[in-house]
């Protein structure tokens, strides 16, 4: 049975998001909104609830393309390979926001995720998901909860997510009704932004 937490994302409680990082840290998985959809998230720092995570979405974890959800751009040089200014000054301008930027990877890089030469950076306009970043100390991996329904590509309602994540996941965030529309992808790695998917937002180049 998942835990169920009502946070409002004006002003998210600090208890609260203490309980959430702390199920991170034990290596919970956790479903969680964003400025976008909501998604399943863990600790990147924990390899078994990566494990769990890229099972419940049915891939391999060394094949999976999970996005690193962080608080800001400060932490990116820990997983980013040096970028140059106009790619910094972009990601500046549109951040936080509802885009995936794709950037050439370092070593640095979770050791799961090793051989891969790029990384999907997330800095979500949500207060709640920065929040659980922050105090965690350092990114959560995240992926969109998909639905099976042809219609409905995403579930938007906190309870009905419980409903069908419940034995499966540890911990499901009520932060209320998410959105439906997932993030832009844009892909920095050869320096000119080429967007991959097309989601919410309007890129400012």
């Amino acid at each position: 049975m998942a835990e169920f937490i009502k946070i409002y994302e004006e002003n998210p409680n600090p208890k609260e998001i203490k309980r959430v990082v702390k199920i991170l840290r034990d290596g919970g998985v956790i479903i969680f909104p964003s400025d976008t959809v909501y998604a399943l998230g863990c600790d990147i720092n924990n390899h078994r609830a990566m494990e769990r995570v890229a099972q419940l979405r049915g891939i391999k974890l060394e094949k999976a393309n999970f996005s690193f959800i962080c608080e800001d751009l400060s932490n990116l040089s820990d997983y980013v390979k040096q970028i140059d200014s106009p790619t910094f000054k972009l990601l500046k301008r549109n951040l936080p926001g509802p885009y995936t930027f794709i950037l050439p990877g370092n070593n640095n890089l979770p050791t799961v995720f090793k051989k891969k030469k790029e990384v999907g950076i997330r800095v979500p306009d949500n207060a709640i998901a920065r929040a659980i970043v922050h105090e965690l100390g350092n990114p959560i991996i995240s992926t969109s909860i998909r639905d099976e329904d042809e219609l409905i590509e995403y579930t938007t309602d906190p309870e009905l997510i419980l409903e069908k994540w419940d034995n499966l996941v540890d911990l499901v965030i009520d932060g209320g009704y998410g959105g439906n529309i997932a993030s832009t992808v844009i892909d920095l790695t050869s320096g000119e932004p080429v967007v991959i998917r097309e989601g919410k937002g309007s890129l400012d180049l």
